[in-house]
């Protein structure tokens, strides 16, 4: 993603209503209250989220465990190739050139 949009600090220009069943809305609120937040305040943490992983926040799947660890795989790497490019940016050697480079044979 070019830009990290932050649902906080966005200017708030449109609005998104959801028709729920009213003992569905009062369950989740008391839910949400338990822990400070608010049903817009949790609607905000969703949105977020799905924005921070580019997708879903949470895995919808039959075979969760098995997209739990291609997901988990999947963010490992993304991982290693943001700290490739950093190293490349600032420099970084890596270990095999460390060990040419302070003589140090296998």
């Amino acid at each position: 993603m070019a830009t990290k949009l932050n649902v906080a600090t966005a200017p708030k220009d449109s609005t998104f209503q959801v028709r729920i069943n009213s003992e569905i809305k009062k369950t989740v609120e008391d839910i949400y209250a338990k822990t400070g937040m608010t049903l817009t305040d949790a609607f905000n943490t969703f949105i977020q989220q799905s924005l921070n992983v580019e997708g879903l926040p949470f895995i919808v799947t039959k075979n969760s465990k098995e997209a739990l660890k291609e997901q988990s795989i999947a963010m490992l790497m993304l991982d290693l190739k943001r700290a490739e490019e950093r190293a490349e940016i600032e420099g970084w050697i890596d270990a095999d050139d460390l060990e040419k480079e302070l003589g140090i044979l296998d």
